[in-house]
């Protein structure tokens, strides 16, 4: 059983027909790629795993752990383990590291709450704490007195990949997170991620930079206007001329 299946799912934002039969598994302690150019509907699908509301699933199953999760809200499937980090980061400006952090720890524990009160759902581990996090990333320790507007958009990735971790995660969906980065930064970036892996977080990356994703994972799926297109190793689809040109400009 793969530990993320989705399996013919058709999304809709009102009445435009965004994903079309997507079918795709992740499986457990894997990093699995998600690419595609800019409105393939990379984004549409992580909103479609994670609850959140548009787009509406209007066809096909989303099964994490072997549970139906399609209608659930987005804190019903938190308190399952399955953690969001979103292109826009969302990280408080205005609160230093250090609160940020904590209240990433203040959500968790909410989560917990909620998870306790389906009854069904069992909490396999509590997330990383503050200093287990710190020891991940050694620039966020430097930086826990400083406020989160004035990092650096890498940092500011660490900060956003960070609270997550602080929570239940037994599978971490990244949106785009080498989005508007230097070189230089992604690949510390990509240092973390693979070490957040090495430690045993299954990972859903969606990216349009394809170099530095296939770098990273393990397997990749490729989409298209809301299909999926490819689906193989990270190998396969490097030596895939036709693929990467026709449907990822590289």
């Amino acid at each position: 059983m793969s530990l993320l299946e989705l399996r013919d799912v058709d999304a809709f934002y009102g009445e435009s027909h965004i994903l079309r039969d997507v079918t795709l598994s992740v499986e457990e302690g894997e990093v699995c790629s998600l690419l595609g150019r800019n409105g393939a509907g990379k984004t549409t699908t992580l909103r479609a795993v994670s609850g959140a509301r548009p787009p509406a699933v209007r066809d096909g199953r989303v099964r994490f752990k072997g549970e139906d999760i399609t209608a659930m809200d987005p804190e019903d499937i938190s308190a399952r383990g399955l953690s969001l980090v979103p292109e826009e980061r969302r990280v408080f400006p205005n609160l230093t590291v250090a609160e940020n952090l904590h209240l990433a720890e203040v959500s968790e524990n909410r989560s917990n709450t909620v998870g306790r009160s389906l009854g069904s759902v069992q909490v396999e581990h509590v997330g990383m704490t503050t200093e287990e996090v710190y020891d991940e990333f050694e620039r966020l320790r430097e930086r826990k007195s400083q406020k989160a507007g004035t990092l650096s958009g890498g940092e500011q990735q660490m900060l956003a990949i960070a609270r997550a971790l602080k929570q239940n995660t037994d599978l971490l969906l990244l949106d785009e997170p080498y989005e508007g980065l230097a070189p230089q930064i992604i690949a510390d970036v990509e240092d973390a991620i693979r070490r957040i892996s090495e430690s045993g977080t299954t990972i859903l990356l969606v990216e349009q930079n394809a170099i530095a994703a296939m770098d990273i994972a393990d397997r990749c799926y490729v989409i298209d206007q809301g299909s999926i297109v490819f689906e193989g190793t990270a190998g396969a689809l490097r030596e895939d001329d036709e693929t990467r040109d026709r449907y990822l400009g590289v």
